[in-house]
């Protein structure tokens, strides 16, 4: 299965807590592409450091529940706490599931493809650097394989 995951980092060195788990990631599936990694600040201007995002693309065996227990395996592994009512705390790092193939799943604890992919250009412009040609939202259609966003509000540093 194809599956795209968004990443992000704003505690410690950033790029190498990216770096970390995408190594991770490999351990569980083929990573087949690595999007550049972009800095950006938090969202609702939040008091904490510069983010790094980035997004990978890869194929795995795995089921999606699966995919979501390895990503939360690997930011427990990095360091990652989770407060009670901190979804804007800083994070070492943060492995969201954007994609899983085609399919939409709507479970407790698991909602794919991500609820705020479309709303995220720090998650629309890394996913457009490694979406397959033609890839589309399987909810709405819209085109994911290039993202038409503001890319002023993030800081392209490379790979």
């Amino acid at each position: 299965m194809v599956v795209y995951l968004g990443l992000g980092s704003n505690l410690g060195d950033r790029r190498a807590q990216i770096e970390r788990a995408v190594d991770a990631l490999g351990k569980v599936g083929q990573v087949e592409a690595t999007s550049s990694l972009y800095e950006t600040l938090p969202e609702g201007g939040a008091l904490q450091p510069k983010y790094l995002n980035a997004a990978v693309r890869m194929q795995t065996a795995l089921s999606a529940r699966e995919v979501l227990a390895v990503c939360l395996d690997v930011e427990r592994a990095q360091g990652r706490v989770r407060p009670v009512g901190g979804d804007k705390a800083s994070r070492t790092v943060d492995l969201d599931m954007l994609l899983y193939g085609d399919q939409v799943i709507d479970e407790p604890g698991l909602q794919v493809p991500h609820p705020r992919l479309l709303s995220r250009p720090f998650v629309r412009i890394p996913l457009a650097d490694v979406a397959l040609p033609g890839l589309c939202h399987p909810i709405g259609g819209e085109p994911l394989d290039r993202c038409e966003a503001d890319r002023a509000v993030l800081r392209r540093l490379g790979g």
